[in-house]
């Protein structure tokens, strides 16, 4: 059967495709309802666990003995395999305290840590019991903490004391203990993951270490919960400065994740699999701790850098070292490891013949990059397309059902679920080939939010409301006539240049081709006579000659010579560094912010606050805000 077979079968009859897929899953009791009557949730009154899906399912069924995890630090020099019954008997115990303080079904529990094997521990003990989780990034801003705490009002919170980046340690206990001070609801308990790189100080009748909390107490066995029950909250970052909290059900996220891994990623179980993530983001969520592990593989759990722990060789010895199968990461990854080895000259010593595909998502794969990574990996290189909204691939490259003719810029077709359209701002279908809205017709698939955390209006005016009937995904695009998507950028990042709507996404598109540019961003500024103008910033490969006022006018050629002079593209500078969140995307809003003269707040996932400044300053020699 192939993709077309495939996609035309769900379309005939949605909910009888999903619940075929559902089989795959084990229920303690299967569903008889399909979709809830409201359209918003998926096999409401099935019952089924989480973890024993993820875990025990795998170490009672023939891979007690098979690799769940395999830890490797590049930052610490540690590495650890841990079983399937290793991981069972860890996710117990934890459960097991945690439910001896008193955490039932339906508690929230905030989890803030590095990379480490108890963040997937911590995640999977509180599922075990029908705790929600809800996981913030290691090391984020006490007040972004904070927020989420008062948010989500956790019973408990498991933190770890420090994390680890190149050359520093970041203290995660101090962070917390600021966060608890300024949030409204205090959770009753912590428990802390000493690590003896930085170890925290616990606070008498609050605190508990980690492995003292586990002491004495019965290990918990997985209940059941019903398939509308949630598995977790996870919050994204809120155009009102207030984070929206997606709320991810039981039940439809362990279907669509189990048929994701064979349907996208091609993986069979007992496979390895690796996406290069934080468990803070959704793809660590989706693709590091879940999906792996209930489709029945090994994933592996990355506490490093592509750069820096310690060169541009890390990926590749990862890959060699562990007989990675598939790998997922983000385009910037592969950006940095360009621009510090060109020629690849660190791959030579590592064997990467075992690995049959790369994944990217999480931001736009440029064209150059991708072709610079099949070049050099000898691999397909796959664009793919989600969000945190809908916790796995809306459109991608079916590889395990028929892998598809690749083109390179576009994620491919829609997956069986969704049904993706064009949309102008009146609501009406583009022709193909003409840039507007992507939004996804109504009911949403089985692991996509039905709601935010507490906040259903929210919900609904953020996504539901621009377009009636469907999910507004926010970001912009075109249809090809084959049914290929191509997405351009965020809505937003579509400029108005004297009445002509422009992709800031294909601009950046054409300066990615330029030889000495490693990674570049365009956004959109006030203009007194075009309304809006484009303008570029460059970085540079290691060992460039050219002047940067060379380049930047080459670039400028580059932009009208492909585009054309609609574009108006003048100002293009060359800066050292690019803004970037702590998962590598591009601060294209902020950039655009500071050079329209709006008071900017340093956003919280801001890898380096001080890069503002210097993009600050290039941004005045062009003599911005007017």
């Amino acid at each position: 059967m192939g993709y077309s077979d495939v996609y035309a079968a769900w379309a005939a009859d949605p909910e009888g495709w999903w619940m075929d897929q559902a089989r795959a899953i084990h229920w303690d009791r299967f569903p008889e309802i399909a979709l809830s009557h409201d359209g918003t949730t998926w096999f409401p009154d099935g019952l089924t666990n989480t973890c024993h899906n993820a875990v025990d399912r795998h170490a009672d069924g023939g891979r007690a003995t098979q690799a769940a995890l395999i830890h490797d630090s590049p930052v610490t020099g540690t590495k650890e395999t841990i079983t399937y019954a290793e991981l069972k008997d860890r996710c117990a115990r934890l459960a097991g305290a945690l439910r001896a303080r008193g955490v039932e079904k339906g508690d929230r529990v905030v989890i803030y840590m590095p990379m480490v094997p108890e963040a997937i521990v911590a995640m999977l003990a509180c599922t075990r019991i029908g705790a929600i989780h809800s996981v913030v990034f290691g090391g984020f801003a006490a007040s972004e903490l904070a927020s989420r705490i008062d948010d989500a009002t956790p019973k408990a919170v498991i933190a770890g004391s420090c994390g680890i980046e190149p050359g520093r340690i970041v203290a995660y206990k101090p962070l917390l203990d600021e966060a608890i001070e300024q949030a409204t609801h205090k959770p009753e308990f912590c428990i802390v993951f000493q690590r003896e790189q930085g170890p925290a100080d616990l606070v008498e009748g609050r605190d508990v270490e980690w492995h003292a909390a586990q002491e004495g107490v019965a290990p918990a066995d997985c209940l059941p919960v019903e398939g509308d029950h949630p598995c977790y909250i996870l919050y994204t970052s809120g155009t009102t400065g207030q984070p929206k909290g997606v709320v991810r059900p039981t039940g439809g996220h362990l279907v669509a994740l189990n048929w994701t891994m064979k349907a996208v990623y091609n993986v069979d179980p007992g496979e390895v699999f690796w996406a290069a993530s934080d468990v803070g983001w959704v793809v660590g969520h989706s693709y590091i701790c879940y999906a792996p592990l209930i489709h029945g593989n090994t994933s592996v759990v990355f506490e490093g850098k592509p750069v820096g722990t310690p060169d541009p060789s890390t990926f590749w010895r990862v890959i060699a070292e562990h007989g990675v199968k598939s790998f997922f990461t983000a385009p910037t990854a592969f950006r940095a490891i360009r621009k510090e080895d060109p020629q690849a000259t660190f791959l030579e010593g590592h064997d990467i013949s075992c690995l049959r595909a790369l994944y990217l998502a999480g931001e736009r794969a440029d064209p150059d990059t991708i072709t610079w990574a099949e070049g050099v990996m000898g691999v397909p290189v796959y664009d793919h397309w989600w969000q945190t909204e809908s916790g796995w691939p809306m459109v991608a490259n079916p590889t395990g059902i028929e892998a598809l003719p690749v083109k390179i810029g576009s994620p491919t077709v829609a997956m069986p679920g969704y049904e993706v359209h064009v949309l102008d701002e009146a609501g009406a279908e583009m022709a193909r080939g003409e840039l507007g809205s992507i939004a996804v017709k109504l009911p949403l698939p089985p692991g996509t939010l039905p709601t935010l955390w507490q906040a259903d209006d929210r919900y609904r005016a953020a996504y539901l409301e621009r377009f009636d009937g469907y999910y507004n995904t926010g970001d912009a695009g075109m249809m090809d006539e084959d049914g290929y998507l191509w997405i351009m950028s965020r809505t937003d990042d579509v400029i108005n240049v004297a009445g002509h709507r422009l992709s800031t996404g294909l601009m950046e598109e054409v300066l990615a081709t330029h030889p000495d540019v490693a990674e570049c961003a365009v956004i959109g500024v006030k203009d007194p006579l075009k309304g809006q103008l484009p303008m570029g910033f460059v970085t540079l490969q290691k060992g460039t000659g050219t002047s940067h006022e060379d380049i930047a006018a080459a670039c400028v050629r580059l932009v009208r010579d492909k585009i054309g002079p609609v574009a108006a593209f003048k100002h293009c500078v060359v800066v050292e560094r690019l803004p970037k969140t702590r998962s590598g995307k591009i601060l294209r809003k902020t950039m655009a912010q500071i050079a329209d003269g709006e008071a900017v707040k340093t956003p919280a996932t801001i890898d380096d606050p001080a890069i503002l400044e210097e993009i600050g300053g290039r941004i005045g020699t062009l003599g911005y805000p007017k």
